[in-house]
């Protein structure tokens, strides 16, 4: 697997990325963590999600490709093999400071991102 810089970060990363958005939805758990297996196992270390996947849900289940994640890293004990890229935005509550972005919802996103992703840092 080539190994890239990501702009101006100095992150390395896999040229592949795997994108997350169905974990939750479209794919089961068991399926997830099959494919975050099968990525690893071919050399792909550079994983995206976002707080509102899994895309297609509604707001009861937004943010539980993270948990899925954040599951699979716990089990998997590997997540500093892997440079984890999330995004926040979107809308996450009724609230008016639920989506967006504005500090307070920047910063909750991350916060919440971390616990679901059960880690104390994102790359």
């Amino acid at each position: 697997m080539k190994i890239k810089q990501l702009g101006r970060t100095g992150l390395r990363v896999t040229e592949v990325c795997l994108g997350t958005m169905t974990f939750g939805n479209q794919a089961d758990e068991a399926t997830s963590f099959a494919i975050m297996d099968t990525a690893v196992e071919h050399g792909v270390t550079f994983f995206d999600t976002a707080d509102v996947y899994p895309l297609g849900g509604t707001l009861d289940v937004n943010g539980e490709t993270e948990a899925i994640m954040g599951r699979w890293f716990a089990a998997r004990g590997s997540r500093e093999d892997i440079v984890l890229a999330t995004k926040c935005r979107g809308r996450m509550g009724p609230g008016l400071n639920d989506e967006g972005l504005s500090r307070k919802h920047i910063m909750k996103a991350c916060e919440d991102s971390l616990r679901r992703l059960q880690t104390d840092y994102i790359d």
